[in-house]
Formats: C-alpha cells, sequence, structure tokens
C-alpha cells in the first residue's frame, strides 16, 4: 500500500508540473538569449552560428546575442555557461575539442561535458584544408610527406591550442607517415592562418572558411581537405584519401549547441525544435555549405 501510494503520489506532483512546464516553454524566451563560442569571430562556426542565430532570433521572438570566448583550449567558454542559470538564456555552442577531446589531453578539467551540459543540437561536421605557404616547394600532399621526412624535426605547423581538431589533425597526418614535425600553438585559429598566409609558419591544417581568401589571393596553396568528399569551394583540391592512396583517411570536427544539464526539459525540446526548422532554411544551409562544412 505504501508502495502505491509513493506511485500516485509522484503522478500526482507530476500531472500538477505540466502544466508549469508547458508554461515555461511557452513563455520561453523572456529575455536575450546568450550564445557563448569557444573560438573567435570569423571563424568557420563563428560564421555559421550568426548564420542560424539569426533565424533564431526571429523565430524565438528575442534577439539572440554572439559572444566569443576564445582561449584556454575552450575551458573559458565552457566555464562561463556551465556557471550561467539553467534557463535557457545562456548557452554554449562548442567544438569536439572543447568537449570531447580536452577530457584525453588534461589530467583535470574545471567540467565535464557529460553531466554539466545537455545537447540541444548536433547541427554542423566540420573537416579541414591542408594548407602551406607558397613559398614551400611542394604542390601535393605526397610532396609534403616527402619534403618533410627529408627534414625530420627541421619543420613547424601551426595551431590552436593543445586540443584542437585542427592540431589532432596534422598529428594523425603525422602518424599516419612517420613525420617528424613541431607545433607552434596560437591563442585562435585566425592567428594561426594569418601567420601562415605571412610566412611565419609553413603549414596547418585550417578551417576552409578561414583560409578561403588567402587560397584565392594566392597566398596560401591548398594541398587536401580532411573530409572523404571534396569541398565545393575547392572542386580541384583532393582529398586526404585521394592524395595519399589511404581509404578512409578522414579528420574532422563537430559544432553542438549545448545547455546546463539543468535547464528544463521544454526549452530544450524548443531549441531543438528551432535549430532543426533553421538548418533545413535553404538560405541556412547554402551559407553553412559555402564555408565547406557539413549540415547534419
Amino acid at each position: 500500500m505504501m508502495l502505491r501510494n509513493v506511485f500516485l503520489s509522484l503522478f500526482a506532483s507530476l500531472a500538477l508540473a505540466l502544466p508549469c512546464m508547458q508554461a515555461r516553454a511557452q513563455e520561453y524566451p523572456s529575455k536575450p538569449v546568450t550564445v557563448v563560442l569557444v573560438l573567435a569571430a570569423g571563424t568557420g562556426l563563428d560564421v555559421a552560428v550568426r548564420t542560424w542565430a539569426a533565424q533564431l532570433t526571429q523565430s524565438l521572438g528575442r534577439q539572440v546575442v554572439i559572444e566569443n570566448r576564445p582561449g584556454a583550449d575552450g575551458i573559458l567558454a565552457v566555464n562561463a555557461v556551465k556557471s550561467a542559470p539553467a534557463d535557457g538564456h545562456t548557452l554554449l555552442v562548442a567544438t569536439s575539442g572543447a568537449l570531447a577531446i580536452n577530457q584525453a589531453i588534461y589530467k583535470q578539467l574545471p567540467y565535464d561535458p557529460a553531466k554539466d551540459f545537455v545537447p540541444a543540437s548536433l547541427y554542423v561536421k566540420s573537416p579541414f584544408v591542408l594548407v602551406v605557404h607558397p613559398s614551400l616547394p611542394v604542390r601535393t600532399a605526397a610532396e609534403l610527406v616527402a619534403y618533410v621526412k627529408a627534414r625530420p624535426g627541421q619543420l613547424n605547423y601551426g595551431a590552436a591550442g593543445a586540443s584542437s581538431a585542427p592540431r589532432l589533425s596534422m598529428e594523425l597526418f603525422a602518424q599516419h607517415f612517420g613525420l617528424n614535425i613541431n607545433v607552434v600553438p596560437y591563442k585562435n585559429s585566425i592567428q594561426v592562418v594569418t601567420d601562415l598566409a605571412a610566412g611565419q609558419v609553413p603549414m596547418a591544417f585550417s578551417e576552409a572558411g578561414a583560409a578561403q581568401q588567402f587560397i584565392r589571393g594566392n597566398r596560401l596553396r591548398a594541398l587536401a581537405v580532411s573530409s572523404l568528399a571534396r569541398f565545393n569551394s575547392l572542386p580541384d583540391v583532393p582529398t586526404l584519401a585521394e592524395a595519399t592512396a589511404r581509404p578512409g583517411l578522414e579528420a574532422a570536427s563537430w559544432h553542438a549547441l549545448m545547455a546546463p544539464t539543468a535547464t528544463p526539459r521544454p526549452v530544450l525540446n524548443r531549441l531543438h525544435g528551432e535549430m532543426a526548422r533553421a538548418m533545413k532554411l535553404p538560405e541556412v544551409n547554402k551559407a553553412i555549405a559555402n564555408l565547406d562544412l557539413i549540415p547534419l
């Protein structure tokens, strides 16, 4: 009888809570929504977020504000959202670096992605382009492998942070071909591609969106793309698998919209639905595809 009473009590509590939950979803958002990004302004992630955020501003009826907090391998941005009220008004957009790779890089993290956050939308896959400064006498990925092998430990590459996916992409590339190459660390990916175009570092894996203008201006040379399919913007640039005769060789990150774990389920459901709707809009899909990101 006691167990039955407990069940009845829980059921009654849930029944009373349902109207409140529905009302909460209808009332959300009650103020501007801030989306904190782990990467700098001007990156592919930043441009993609600003694209769908404009749609969410319309559909939610409140301004969606973008706040870039790059640095410390995403830890700054993640911590900022972790400590924010779990009401759906402060959200996080992070990559595989901050949400997955960091756990393998750092002995201790001030957050636990699985416990402290819940996903609202996994919306895009982010491959990279292998680029070199034109002064480097190579025109293919195979020529780059031979060039680096002939100079063990003498060449550098640029990468943002210890756990960024572009850095791990280069380490994967080096591991596959037995290359001895050194990393030059940067605070963010925009600094990497800017220094690369200026000849300060000879090579890097870069977001396509950040590198496109330099490639078009012949200030960078694209050797391969890290996805399994060629980029629309670089149709003549082979994939890594094609360029190295290694079928299945791929390196990519992903972007996810996250919220603190205690965020009400109706709010998460609304965010998920609005993101799904926005990502299906032709203008959003086209803008993201133009960045050589892959909508999911």
